[in-house]
């Protein structure tokens, strides 16, 4: 699975780039996503994705 961040949504809370740095960073006060292969742990996407206080992050299939 793969995080995607709908930009229009987020609302540059940072909750994703503080539970999986490696995968998410904010950028000009939005969430991107800049490895999506690098999790550090099994489960930080997911666990980003459901931390997002405004539902931004979707995890789709490769």
């Amino acid at each position: 699975m793969r995080p995607v961040v709908d930009e229009e949504l987020c609302i540059g809370c940072g909750n994703c780039a503080e539970i999986c740095p490696a995968v998410f960073q904010l950028i000009e006060e939005k969430s991107k996503v800049v490895d999506p292969e690098a999790c550090e742990f099994v489960g930080c996407c997911e666990a980003a994705a459901e931390n997002c206080p405004v539902e931004a992050i979707t995890l789709v299939e490769d």
